[in-house]
């Protein structure tokens, strides 16, 4: 029996682990779940375990908060005996949170097969620490999962052999899907008196919009004339809490507490347009059809611009204003990628058990058939 840890660290990461831990365990293989704890908050953890039903992790690191370094290197430290003592066939790392990289990095160096969910998304911007876990996670996996062709074309630019990469599509979709339907009997709408249409959904987190009190500034002035015309809902991430109970939001702006899974799943459905600065919020939207503005410069997710819901309208509170207008007056009409059809956990599950063992294996800086060896 093919032995898999599958590791997840924070909430990006839950959605995007349990529909591969299903897939594997129906064709199979045994799964150890991994939690690291890297995301300790209640609302930001138990409650997305409850919603997705997602059983209590076999093992849980305890890494906690703290500077980049001292949390990738705890969960290091955490995660290197462990995969000693289990000794597994291949080890499964989601997104591009610190803990993907910290158990990368420890699964590279104790040998076995490693393969990474969401591999080749690059937003170019190397002032992300997530840009920096992601490239530097691609390098040491054996097994390249792409959500999308363009994160394909990214990784044979880099120069990766065409056999680590693998088109398999977006597993939060699958989760998506999976429980679309029991997030619409949800009774979210209801609890903050909404109706589906009318208002705005709006999420912030990243540090370049949340730490600095000039840029968050700038933002709610601009969602608060956002608000004018369209009434906005403000699920307050713990990162973001602080400086907006310290700065105040404008009128319209309705703040309430961070939102479970399934009611999050909800709101999204039935809002008018999202505002975010997330990158799983982008694919979210574009798979249900709903217009998403993104406030940020850059995106690691660009194909959700190109067949998708979202428009990229930066940091600049004008600019936000005079694109979120456009979309409010012309909605961009739906489309979704292909392959964001609910079986991206099949695939891959599929390429992790008929891959075949390490050993008998091309490894990550092997060179292919027809390479050239350096002079």
């Amino acid at each position: 029996m093919t032995k898999v840890v599958c590791v997840a660290g924070a909430r990006p990461n839950y959605m995007k682990i349990k529909p591969v831990m299903d897939a594997l365990e129906r064709r199979g293989a045994e799964v150890l779940l991994v939690h690291t704890g890297q995301h300790y908050d209640e609302s930001m953890n138990d409650v997305f375990f409850r919603d997705l039903g997602i059983r209590s992790p076999d093992r849980y690191l305890g890494a906690g908060s703290g500077t980049h370094a001292e949390q990738t290197g705890r969960v290091m430290a955490a995660f290197e005996p462990l995969v000693e003592e289990v000794a597994p066939d291949a080890v499964v790392v989601v997104g591009d949170i610190n803990s993907t990289l910290a158990c990368a990095l420890v699964t590279a160096k104790a040998g076995p097969l490693l393969a990474h969910v969401e591999a080749g998304l690059r937003s170019r911007d190397w002032s992300m620490p997530e840009e920096v876990n992601r490239v530097a996670t691609d390098r040491v996996s054996d097994y390249l999962l792409a959500p999308s062709p363009d994160a394909a074309a990214n990784l044979r630019a880099e120069g990766y052999r065409e056999d680590q990469i693998h088109v398999v599509g977006n597993v939060m979709i699958d989760t998506l899907f999976a429980n679309l339907d029991r997030a619409r009997q949800c009774e979210v709408l209801q609890r903050y008196q909404l109706t589906r249409g009318g208002y705005g959904l709006v999420t912030l987190h990243r540090p370049a919009n949340v730490d600095d009190p000039a840029a968050l500034t700038g933002l709610l002035k601009a969602l608060g004339e956002i608000a004018e015309r369209c009434p906005l809902l403000l699920p307050v991430h713990p990162r973001a809490a602080a400086r907006l109970a310290e700065l105040g939001v404008p009128g319209g702006i309705k703040l309430v507490p961070a939102a479970g899974y399934l009611d999050f799943i909800a709101l999204q459905d039935s809002a008018r347009l999202v505002l975010t600065d997330s990158g799983g919020v982008q694919e979210e939207t574009t798979a249900l059809g709903v217009p998403c503005v993104t406030l940020r410069e850059n995106t690691e997710r660009p194909i959700t611009v190109e067949q998708g819901t979202n428009v990229l309208a930066g940091t600049d509170p004008q600019r936000i204003l005079e694109t979120v207008n456009r979309v409010l007056d012309q909605p961009p009409a739906p489309r979704c990628p292909e392959l964001w059809d609910g079986r991206a956990s099949e695939r891959i599950a599929q390429v992790l058990l008929d891959g075949g063992r390490a050993e008998h294996r091309l490894r990550p800086t092997d060179l292919g058939a027809g390479s050239l060896p350096p002079h």
